[in-house]
C-alpha cells in the first residue's frame, strides 16, 4: 500500500475510519470529542472497515481490547515494523546547502548512525559509505516472514495536537500547594498572589552619594551634635537613622541607600557639589545650577505599598521573584511543589561511558532527559539503566512512588520490548498508545494510579524528545502548574518536507531577514536517531502533514534553555544528577 491510499485527515489503518473526515466521525459519535479520542487511544472506540465500494470488506464494528492490541495486525500512517520507522526525505532544506543533494524523491529511510534502542526500531538497512539513508520505495518495507518479531501498531494512533491535550488533562491538576524558605520555592509556582508586606523602599533613601540638602544652595556643612568640629563632618551612612532635622540652607554627607534625613529637600551629588573652607573654620557647599525638591531622593512607596499586588498566582519563582519577596519583606512563599520524575533507561545495548563497542551504543538519553527535566522545573534524580527483563522492569515501576515515570524504549513490539505487557501486568489505564508524529510515533501515556503517570518514550534518541515535548511536558506543566507558554510562530525560511498523514517535529534555528525579520531555518541531522540537529537548535517546529513551504507560519516549540523556563537547578549532588565525567 503506498502513502497515496492513506485518508489526508486521519492517517488510519485499512481497518480504521479511512475515507471519512474527523467532522464525520465526529458527527456520527456522542459525547465529548476527547473522550472519544480517549476511547480511541483504549481501543475501545468502534473500528470499520473500508467500505465496499473503496476495494474494502463490508462496513465491520470491531473492539480490540488493550490485552489483546500486538495482535492487532495494521498497516497506518504508523508504518508497521514496531519501531520508529523514520520519514526522512534526502533532499536539502536550503538550496546553499553545501551537502545538498538536489534529490527531491520521497524516501522511507532509516538513518545510518545508532540508536538509543535498536529494539524500537525496523529492519535494517544498508547506508552508503557517505552516512546517507539508503532510499526505500514509497510502498515502505517488506513484512519479515517466519517466527520472530512481526510488524504491529498500536489500534489507536492519535493526532499530535490531540495527544497533547490528553496529556495535559491527564490530571485535574497540581498536588496542594506547600509553604517553604525563598530559596527552597525557585522554579515552583506561586500558589498565591505576592502581595507587598511594607512599602518600597519602606523610607525616603537616597539614591546617590554625595549630600543632603534643604533649601536653595550655598548650604552650611555643620558638624551634628555630639562630633568633634574638626576636619570634615560625618555623613549619614546605609543602615544608620540620622535623629537630627536637617535645617534649611544646611546639608549633610549621605551614601547611596542611606535614610533621608527630616527636613531634607534633595539630594546633590558628590560630583555636583564644591566645598569651600570659611574664615570662620566653617564649610559651605556650592553647586553650579540649584538642587530642584526630591533630586536623587527614592521617596517612600515609590515602588509598591503596602498591600499592593506584586505577582499573581501562578507566576513562576525565578531569581528575580526571590529577590523581590525578600524586598517585600518575605522569608517564605506558598508554592506548588516541583513534580517527581524517574526516569528508567532500557536496553542491554547500551554504555555509559567510553566509545561504543562489540555492538553496544552508548546512552545518549539518560544524560539528555534528567537535565532537560530540571530545566522544566521537575524534581529528578539520576537515570536508572535497566536490563531488558519483564520482571526488572515490572518492579522498577511498581516500587516507584515518582508522580511521572519515564521509560526509554521498549514501547513497540519486539521480542525484548516489555512496556506493554508490564503495563497490563501492572493493570495500568493506556491513555496514548501511538501518536501519529514522525520521528516519535510509538510513545506511550499510562495512568498507573490516580495521581501517577507513566510516560514510555522511543528508544531513538530524537524520536525520545519528540515524545518528550509531546506527553510528558504537558503533562509535567499541569503538575507543577505551570501556564502554557504563549502561541509562538514565525516563518519558516526554507520549505520542510513533510509526511503525508502525520505531523512532523524537525529542530529549526532562528535567523533574521532583511524582509521578514526573524524566521526559523531548518536544520539537517533530524533523523530519530540524530542528536546533532537539535544541539544546535532554538526551537521544534511543529510542521503540518504534506509539509510547508518558505514564508509558511509554523508553530514552534521553544526548548527550555531558549524560553528562560530553566530557573531553580544546577547540575550537582542537590539535584541528584551530575554531568558524566564531572565527578
Amino acid at each position: 500500500m503506498t502513502y497515496g491510499e492513506f485518508d489526508d485527515d486521519f492517517g488510519e489503518e485499512p481497518d480504521g475510519m479511512v475515507g471519512r473526515t474527523r467532522s464525520e466521525a465526529a458527527g456520527e459519535a456522542s459525547g465529548d470529542p476527547f473522550e472519544e479520542a480517549l476511547a480511541l487511544a483504549n481501543a475501545t472506540a468502534p473500528v470499520r472497515g473500508r467500505p465496499a465500494a473503496e476495494g474494502g470488506a463490508e462496513p465491520l464494528t470491531v473492539r480490540v481490547p488493550y490485552a489483546t492490541r500486538e495482535t492487532a495486525a495494521a498497516h497506518s500512517s504508523t508504518t508497521g515494523g514496531g519501531g520508529d520507522i523514520p520519514y526522512t526525505p534526502d533532499d536539502p532544506f536550503s538550496l546553499d546547502d553545501p551537502a545538498a543533494s538536489g534529490n527531491s524523491t520521497w524516501r522511507s529511510s532509516r538513518p545510518s548512525c545508532s540508536s538509543n534502542s535498536s529494539r524500537s526500531s525496523g529492519p535494517d538497512r544498508s547506508s552508503d559509505p557517505a552516512g546517507r539513508e539508503s532510499p526505500e520505495t514509497l510502498e515502505g518495507p517488506a513484512a519479515p516472514t517466519g517466527p520472530g518479531h512481526h510488524p504491529t501498531v498500536a489500534a489507536g494512533a492519535l493526532p499530535w495536537h490531540t495527544a497533547r491535550e490528553i496529556a495535559e488533562r491527564a490530571v485535574p491538576g497540581p498536588p496542594a500547594p506547600e509553604t517553604s524558605a525563598l530559596g527552597d520555592a525557585l522554579g515552583r509556582t506561586l500558589a498565591a498572589p505576592l502581595a507587598a508586606l511594607t512599602d518600597l523602599p519602606s523610607f525616603d533613601t537616597s539614591a546617590m552619594d554625595g549630600w543632603a540638602v534643604s533649601g536653595p544652595g550655598p548650604w552650611r556643612l555643620d558638624h551634628p551634635s555630639g562630633t568633634a568640629e574638626d576636619g570634615a563632618p560625618p555623613g549619614i551612612l546605609a543602615g544608620h537613622s540620622p535623629a537630627e532635622v536637617l535645617r534649611d540652607g544646611h546639608a549633610i554627607p549621605i551614601a547611596t541607600g542611606a535614610r533621608v534625613p527630616s527636613g531634607a529637600t534633595a539630594v546633590l551629588r558628590s560630583e555636583h557639589g564644591e566645598v569651600r573652607e570659611l574664615s570662620d573654620g566653617g564649610r559651605r557647599l556650592y553647586a553650579p545650577r540649584p538642587a530642584p525638591p526630591g533630586q536623587d531622593i527614592r521617596p517612600r512607596g515609590q515602588e509598591c505599598r503596602r498591600g499592593d499586588q506584586l505577582l499573581p498566582a501562578g507566576a513562576l519563582v525565578t531569581p528575580a521573584v526571590v529577590g523581590l519577596a525578600a524586598a517585600a519583606g518575605y522569608d517564605e512563599l506558598t508554592a506548588y511543589p516541583r513534580p517527581r520524575a524517574e526516569v528508567l533507561v532500557l536496553g542491554d545495548e547500551l554504555l555509559d561511558h567510553g566509545l561504543p563497542q562489540e555492538g553496544r551504543i552508548r546512552d545518549a538519553l539518560g544524560p539528555l532527559l534528567a537535565p532537560w527535566l530540571h530545566a522544566l522545573g521537575v524534581e529528578a534524580a539520576a537515570p536508572r539503566r535497566l536490563a531488558d527483563d519483564a520482571d526488572t522492569l515490572y518492579a522498577a515501576i511498581a516500587q516507584s512512588t515518582a508522580d511521572v515515570v519515564i521509560t526509554t524504549g521498549g514501547t513497540a513490539s519486539g521480542p525484548v520490548d516489555h512496556v506493554h505487557p508490564t503495563l497490563r501486568r501492572l493493570g495500568a489505564e493506556v491513555l496514548v498508545d501511538g501518536v501519529a508524529v514522525r520521528p516519535g510515533h510509538p510513545m506511550l501515556l499510562a495512568r498507573l494510579a490516580p495521581h501517577r503517570h507513566l510516560v514510555g518514550l522511543p528508544g531513538n534518541p530524537l524520536a525520545a524528545v519528540s515524545g518528550l515535548v509531546t506527553l510528558a511536558e504537558p503533562l509535567l506543566r499541569t503538575l507543577a502548574a505551570r501556564p502554557p507558554g504563549a502561541p509562538f510562530r514565525a516563518p519558516l525560511a526554507a520549505p520542510v518536507h513533510g509526511h503525508p498523514q502525520d505531523t512532523r517535529i524537525v529542530p529549526v534555528t532562528y535567523r533574521e531577514d532583511d524582509r521578514h525579520g526573524l524566521m526559523a531555518m531548518p536544520l539537517r541531522f533530524h533523523g530519530p536517531a540524530m542528536l546533532r540537529g537539535i544541539a544546535a537548535a532554538d526551537a521544534l517546529a511543529v510542521v503540518p502533514p504534506g509539509g510547508a513551504e518558505r514564508g509558511t507560519e509554523l508553530e514552534l516549540l521553544e526548548l527550555p534553555w531558549s524560553a528562560g523556563l530553566s530557573v531553580g537547578w544546577s547540575p550537582g549532588p542537590s539535584t541528584g544528577w551530575t554531568a558524566p565525567g564531572s565527578a
